[in-house]
């Protein structure tokens, strides 16, 4: 990570749903007003701390949450939805040095990156948060749509018993039509 100016706030951002099956893609953006306890990569954390943390980093940061449902993803890409989500939190947090977790910037400029970076970077840590309680939300919602998938235990991802719900019920609209699945589709 090469941080330009350091006398710019650093605006750690972060990702979730990048690769399942279904539900939709979330990208957060978090500048933090002051220090937080308790942060870490959302994935290291139970769904109650992750949840009591969500409400305490919008409490007290700037943030900007972008989301692409399955349709756009299906229509734009991955790689496209996280470029324009990447620009937009740029555009909304503007001012700031930015710190992406991962090793791509998907092409948008004057964003570093570090893998990892959501273990032990903040602001990084407060954007993998609000991504990812932002995306179980939408998934959780879409469970009592749909309970056969099973999207409250699976979150979308391509498990063998949401695999199996797919081959006997078909697809539903959050569903990603352009994922495929070796040997399921």
């Amino acid at each position: 990570m090469k941080i330009v100016n350091e006398s710019l706030p650093l605006c750690g951002i972060d990702e979730a749903g990048r690769g399942p099956l279904a539900g939709s893609l979330v990208i957060s953006g978090v500048v933090l007003a002051r220090k937080m306890e308790g942060l870490a990569d959302s994935k290291k954390l139970s769904e109650k701390k992750r949840e009591y943390l969500y409400e305490q980093i919008i409490a007290n940061a700037k943030y900007h949450i972008v989301s692409f449902d399955a349709p756009q993803i299906d229509e734009l890409g991955i790689s496209e939805c996280l470029r324009r989500g990447l620009e937009e939190i740029k555009n909304t947090l503007d001012g700031c040095e930015y710190l992406f977790d991962g090793n791509c910037t998907f092409g948008v400029n004057n964003i570093s990156t570090m893998i990892k970076a959501d273990a032990c970077v903040a602001e990084v840590s407060a954007a993998s948060i609000l991504a990812k309680v932002t995306r179980d939300r939408d998934i959780n919602s879409a469970d009592m749509l749909y309970p056969e998938y099973g999207f409250l235990s699976n979150k979308g991802y391509g498990t063998a018993k949401h695999i199996k719900a797919i081959l006997e019920f078909g697809k539903t609209p959050i569903h990603r039509q352009s994922f495929r699945v070796k040997g399921l589709f």
